[in-house]
């Protein structure tokens, strides 16, 4: 998955694409029409990177993929209210922000994800195709849980709106038109989170390495 650089934070930039030329648009029109290879290819294509983000946001990767799922499975369900009036990463962007978001407000957020072994099993109800994370080798795991532990600390020391914005430009490359979409604020709103998320991220560095 992308990794936040911490000691420069470099900016990214991202070109707005017309959402009706959006090749990902046209596969959720088509799931819109009940077409269910359309979904599957939607989510063998975004899943790595949505659970990357998540595991980045919520500091457990186990809890991650149970939003991941979250996610495209109220994709499938809600499908025939999908108006295409952003590139369609945009949208599912704000999706799994908003998820992350009310995870880490919760008042247990912390004890639910330290106790989480695995991701949890998906229920028998008819919710859909199936959504099943993709196996990831041994090698991967360990690279992902190292990196994660570099991050993880600092990271969870952010407002969650300030995280959210860090995240989702230097890490993910959204402009910041898509950020500000994404979090329903201001562009100068955004620039002003990432600047306090980078300041303090610096500062915290600087401790470390003291």
């Amino acid at each position: 998955m992308p990794q936040l650089c911490l000691a420069c934070c470099v900016y990214r930039t991202e070109r707005a694409v017309d959402p009706h030329r959006d090749a990902d648009v046209e596969l959720m029109l088509a799931v819109q029409r009940g077409d269910r290879e359309a979904f599957q290819q939607l989510f063998e294509k975004h899943i790595g990177a949505i659970v990357g983000f998540a595991t980045q946001f919520v500091g457990n990767r186990a809890r991650a993929e149970e939003l991941a799922q979250d996610v495209f499975l109220q994709i499938y369900r809600t499908r025939s209210r999908y108006v295409p009036r952003a590139r369609f990463t945009t949208w599912l962007y704000r999706m799994v922000t908003n998820a992350c978001l009310s995870e880490v407000r919760r008042p247990d957020h912390r004890a639910r994800v330290q106790s989480i072994d695995q991701p949890a099993i998906q229920s028998g109800h008819d919710t859909g195709p199936s959504v099943e994370v993709p196996t990831r080798s041994t090698e991967d795991d360990l690279l992902d849980r190292e990196a994660l532990e570099r991050t993880r600390a600092v990271l969870a020391e952010l407002p969650p709106q300030q995280r959210a914005a860090l995240l989702l430009a230097r890490v993910e490359g959204f402009a910041y038109e898509e950020v500000a979409a994404t979090l329903s604020c201001s562009v100068s709103a955004v620039k002003s989170l990432i600047h306090r998320a980078t300041v303090t991220l610096r500062q915290r560095l600087r401790r470390e390495e003291e």
